[in-house]
């Protein structure tokens, strides 16, 4: 294959361009290490000064590097089995399709019969907790490594592999962006495979390494860490059980494969989204049981939602969706305008907050930094919907302003 310097014609630049593309790889890792260092202070403040930094030596374990790269290799393998069936993803430039195995939920169950049999064979999962920093510093580290990896690599790929957003021939705004769209080993799919299986399933069990601290302090868990425990592994096990759904998302079908999707899988998801459990080790809470009630009806509004997009993607004569109003495009699909998204244009994205919002209420409202995910996942979610608005309107044209006007709000009914 010959070496591809082609860049896209129309490429636009988003996050910044390339000053963003340059602050962000650097702030980015710094809040994660910042934000565990004042998750594990006994003050907890976000607005501390002089900031809590911790001694170098806290930064590193030679046990730490051992569990990242094992637990890649695990998950790896774990891939690779011959479980589940393969499911074709969208169409691409080419005319083709890639095939992707559905078996992340059985990952996730052989993952947790191992938990158990470590936990019968008396390890300290536990001890994670004194490890988070390490690990985290050596996820990041990878998280560099693999984007570097996949920028080299990309110019052997074809063109008409490459992502559009990040092919624009800028060094640095490619390396964030990723220039090849599905960059693969084989038949194994490095985005696909990062997607939902270690960063995901690594956070359940951070999450559980927090309950076993805890445990090992208090003697026993508490209700705020069960529930915290509990339903974040809900979602990511909702979230591997309807893993077919990930094809049809932005992240797989759009963005190419660069450091902005290598350290949100592998980096900022683990270490940020469990920040919940690891607060409550050092500071424990009463729970509000208002916080239950927000989690299911955010669970019930994304699933409902998402699974109605991707049953109409695939299958718009299915009957649950058969009768939906839809909006003709010219590109030959067809706009759904009534159903969950008929209420706002993204449901989905509102079953995420309300959901993000009720796994920070157990640890009550004396701190700031438990709604740290709130706060980032609504700067995230609105940013995500101006880039789908840009690339719909691209997309659709004059059939994406009538679905505007057939449904007015973005994410919060009657809000935005």
């Amino acid at each position: 294959m010959k070496f591809n310097k082609q860049k896209s014609p129309q490429a636009e630049k988003e996050f910044g361009g390339t000053l963003g593309a340059t602050c962000i790889p650097v702030f980015l890792p710094l809040t994660v290490l910042y934000l565990l260092c004042v998750c594990r202070s006994p003050v907890a403040s976000v607005i501390q000064w002089p900031p809590v930094l911790p001694p170098t030596a806290q930064l590193w374990d030679p046990l730490a590097p051992v569990l990242i790269l094992g637990w890649m290799a695990l998950q790896s393998f774990f891939y690779l089995l011959p479980m589940g069936k393969l499911s074709e993803g969208m169409v691409l430039k080419d005319g083709s399709r890639l095939k992707y195995p559905i078996n992340g939920f059985y990952a996730l169950c052989i993952t947790a019969v191992l938990l158990t049999l470590s936990l019968w064979l008396g390890m300290p999962l536990g001890y994670l907790f004194e490890l988070l920093l390490p690990l985290a510093v050596c996820a990041i580290g990878v998280s560099f490594l693999l984007s570097l990896y996949l920028y080299i690599c990309s110019f052997w790929a074809p063109h008409h592999a490459l992502a559009q957003g990040g092919n624009t021939g800028n060094p640095l705004y490619d390396f964030f962006m990723g220039r090849e769209l599905n960059p693969r080993i084989g038949s194994f799919d490095l985005k696909y495979f990062c997607e939902l299986r270690p960063g995901l399933i690594g956070w359940v069990v951070i999450n559980f390494g927090m309950l076993m601290k805890e445990v090992e302090l208090r003697d026993s868990a508490s209700l705020a860490m069960i529930l915290v425990n509990g339903f974040q592994l809900l979602y990511v096990a909702d979230a591997l059980w309807n893993e077919e759904a990930v094809l049809t998302t932005m992240d797989i079908v759009h963005d190419g494969f660069g450091f902005m999707l290598v350290f949100g899988d592998l980096a900022w998801v683990p270490f940020t989204y469990s920040l919940q459990a690891a607060f409550l080790v050092v500071h424990p809470q009463s729970l509000s049981p208002l916080g239950i009630c927000y989690i299911c009806a955010g669970y019930y509004i994304f699933r409902k939602s998402n699974s109605q997009k991707n049953q109409f993607r695939r299958d718009p004569t299915h009957p649950s969706v058969a009768n939906l109003e839809t909006i003709a495009t010219a590109t030959g699909k067809r706009l759904l305008v009534s159903g969950w998204w008929g209420l706002v244009r993204h449901p989905n994205y509102l079953g995420d907050l309300l959901m993000a919002l009720a796994w920070s209420l157990p640890c009550g409202f004396n701190h700031l930094l438990p709604y740290f995910y709130v706060v980032y996942f609504t700067v995230l979610l609105i940013h995500r919907e101006a880039r789908d608005e840009r690339h719909c309107r691209a997309k659709y044209g004059l059939a994406w302003d009538s679905y505007c006007r057939h449904v007015p709000y973005r994410i919060f009914p009657y809000i935005y």
